[in-house]
């Protein structure tokens, strides 16, 4: 693709989801591609098998390049780079004639520290010619959020960068440990006098 294509106005958004495992990514993905907003949205996951998108979605798949859902939105998975796995799937709509994407939605493994991806968005060139970061997402599990914090050090990460924690699975706690747990998370998330970021509960619907 011609780098000098893309203009500061023609970058695309991408947003990171992260959060650890078990704190419901899936779920939040599987609702996600079916909005209309969506639409022609690259979701990159790092291992399609483990991710468990609801297969009634699927339309057709490729192992080598991109899944197309029939809401429209699209998935490929992380082969080693992210910034080579992009340019792939944006190269294959493009021999395919196709609508190009309108956005990218980078899920991460649940162990894994979102900086390096953050890193190479910020500083892969041909990344950062065609896309700029909408923010990050981090979900932490009500239930076990408490102790996973306390015990792993890759989830006190994945929500210190966030710039948007949602709460999840919080029918399963008492307010009282779910007030403690929000407590813990505005510690480790404390952003600059200068940003801000924002915490929301997820409550189930009736």
């Amino acid at each position: 693709m011609n780098e000098g294509v893309f203009g500061h106005a023609s970058k695309r958004p991408v947003t990171v989801l992260t959060g650890f495992l078990g704190s419901g990514k899936t779920t939040l993905l599987n609702r996600l591609v079916r909005q209309s907003a969506m639409k022609r949205a690259l979701v990159v996951i790092n291992e399609f098998g483990d991710i468990g998108l609801d297969h009634r979605l699927l339309a057709k798949s490729d192992e080598n390049t991109v899944v197309e859902m029939s809401s429209g939105c699209l998935c490929c998975t992380i082969r080693g780079d992210l910034s080579r796995t992009v340019q792939e799937a944006s190269e294959a709509l493009e021999r395919e004639g196709s609508e190009p994407f309108s956005r990218v939605i980078i899920e991460t493994t649940g162990l894994a520290d979102p900086a390096p991806i953050l890193h190479t968005l910020m500083t892969d060139h041909w990344l950062a010619h065609r896309f700029f970061l909408d923010g990050v997402i981090c979900l932490v599990d009500a239930a076990s959020g408490i102790s996973t914090l306390n015990a792993h050090r890759e989830s006190q990460r994945q929500a210190a960068v966030a710039d948007r924690l949602l709460i999840t699975k919080t029918d399963l706690v008492d307010e009282e440990r779910l007030s403690r747990l929000a407590s813990q998370l505005a510690v480790i998330n404390r952003p600059p006098s200068s940003c801000r970021y924002t915490m929301a509960i997820c409550r189930p619907s009736m």
